[in-house]
């Protein structure tokens, strides 16, 4: 055996002539060698010359995997993950203090409820070969089986390494909508919401999207990062939620007529969802390639579109120049870029952007007609934003851009004249909405029956806040209650203290001249 510090790995080419050994410095064992502490596994991995992966199924035929995609996508489930906490920052800071550190945590406690989930039975029923067109079966439960295969979403990676990087969709979704619960919810029950929530509503949504087996991906629908499974699925369910919970304690009045209470969140938040939407969008093309790239490339184009376009459309009104509207700016942006990414051009990103920083702006008077109460704007920024992208992508995807990859062909959109293309994404807009609404009142209504399970909190509660009642902790050390428990005193008694200070201010400058 050559050098020492090195472990090798047999290659036998095709004709089984010769035999390589390829050195791999740091490993201590082969993926088909004996485990120091078991026995061992077969799992017939091996490398060629290059250093690429290579997997030989049981038919013999041999599936090769290139590292730079594979550490590709896993640093763009890396950047995924971050995202999800940075929704509870960007949620946490729009709301009052009293209720800042539930919202963060509800951000972790998504994150595990779905890891668990998707283990147990969520990639399966969202990405198992022989499902329906509407949701899978349970192939692959408890990840059973999930490892060296070709992914059903890329042959060029693994699907082990799909199912982490689509677990992290699977877990920013609803912690989306859990914003809908804001201020007014237990957070006991909302484990179990979740759990439900991800079963019913996001896996069959995922499936007829992006499994090849799936109702809109043969019909043709483009949706390249979740503008549909995560984006409108989402913000509708937020809607639903915040029917099924009923307006705030004050709302209408000036009790519920407050600014949030940390923009510092409110940035932190999108700068976490900025960055990760690199991955979001960027890693949806399963490769690193031009589409990658590509995809990059819109995504921060259509967010820095938005931003502007919201803030100057708040400008308008207030004349100031409004960081948390140049931050609900962009994420429309974002959502809006989701679905064509891979398939648009930089040109069409900036009308993606305009018109999500316009639209959605606009969508958040629909509340105040409407008569719901969306404290958080996650229907207007996320289902009306993903219904835009979704349209959009309809109107200029192109076959060229989707061609990036070397490997993509489509018939393109309106912009390749393959006017058909509308109609589907109409046709899976629609169903997105609908299905979600549906799905996430009956879970809701189910739970209200359930001893233990009822998700409204007092008006006493309410009052209290979240953060008290439910957790006993909070984000700050001093949570004030002047402004709930008698709003119109401390108003007077607030706008008192500023003349007195007026006041003294001016003496002791009289005093000084």
């Amino acid at each position: 055996m050559p050098t020492r510090g090195f472990n090798f790995s047999t290659y036998i080419d095709p004709d089984h002539q010769s035999v390589t050994w390829i050195p791999h410095r740091h490993r201590r064992w082969s993926l088909h060698s004996p485990h120091p502490s078991g026995p061992a596994t077969m799992v017939n991995v091996t490398y060629d010359a290059s250093g690429s992966l290579e997997w030989v199924d049981p038919s013999q035929t041999t599936w090769v995997y290139n590292p730079g995609d594979i550490a590709w996508v896993l640093a763009s489930t890396a950047l995924v993950w971050i995202m999800i906490p940075g929704v509870g920052f960007f949620y946490s800071g729009l709301l009052r203090r009293k209720n800042a550190l539930s919202m963060i945590y509800l951000s972790m406690m998504t994150l595990a409820v779905v890891s668990f989930q998707w283990f147990f039975w969520g990639f399966s029923l969202a990405f198992s070969e022989t499902a329906s067109p509407f949701i899978g079966n349970l192939k692959y439960f408890g990840l059973k089986g999930v490892l060296a295969q070709p992914s059903i979403g890329s042959s060029r990676i693994p699907s082990i390494v799909y199912c982490v990087y689509q677990l992290m969709f699977a877990a920013i979704t609803p912690m989306l909508a859990i914003g809908g619960f804001a201020e007014r919810a237990h957070l006991g029950p909302l484990l179990f919401f979740v759990f439900v929530w991800s079963t019913l509503v996001y896996d069959p949504i995922a499936c007829w999207t992006w499994n090849t087996k799936g109702w809109s991906a043969v019909l043709g629908g483009l949706d390249f990062a979740g503008g549909t499974p995560v984006h409108i699925s989402s913000g509708t369910a937020a809607l639903a939620i915040s029917i099924y919970l009923g307006k705030r304690r004050g709302y209408g009045t000036e009790a519920l007529a407050y600014k949030p209470h940390n923009t510092t969140y409110v940035i932190l938040g999108t700068v976490f969802l900025w960055f990760g939407w690199f991955g979001f969008n960027g890693g949806s093309a399963l490769a690193a390639n031009l589409r990658a790239a590509q995809a990059c490339i819109v995504t921060n184009l259509a967010a820095s579109v938005g931003g502007l376009t919201w803030m100057l459309w708040d400008y308008r009104i207030e004349k100031k120049w409004s960081a948390v509207g140049f931050c609900s700016g962009a994420i429309a942006g974002l959502v809006a870029i989701t679905p064509g990414s891979g398939y648009v051009g930089s040109p069409a990103s900036v009308l993606f952007g305009f018109l999500a920083g316009t639209l959605c702006n606009f969508a958040t008077q629909l509340k105040f007609f409407a008569g719901y109460d969306d404290s958080l704007d996650i229907f207007a920024s996320h289902a009306i934003g993903g219904v835009i992208g979704n349209i959009l992508t309809a109107l200029f995807a192109q076959k060229s851009v989707a061609g990036f990859d070397g490997l993509t062909s489509i018939p393109g959109g309106w912009l390749d004249h393959h006017y058909i293309q509308l109609p589907k994404h109409l046709a899976d807009s629609a169903a997105g909405l609908g299905y979600s609404f549906v799905m996430t009142t009956l879970i809701l209504w189910v739970m209200h029956y359930i001893p233990g399970l009822r998700l409204r909190v007092s008006e006493e509660t309410e009052i209290i806040g979240i953060d008290e009642s439910d957790m006993g902790e909070f984000a700050y050390d001093y949570v004030g209650l002047e402004t709930e428990l008698k709003p119109n005193a401390y108003a007077r008694s607030t706008a008192t203290a500023y003349e007195a200070r007026d006041s003294d201010v001016k003496e002791r400058a009289s005093v000084n001249v």
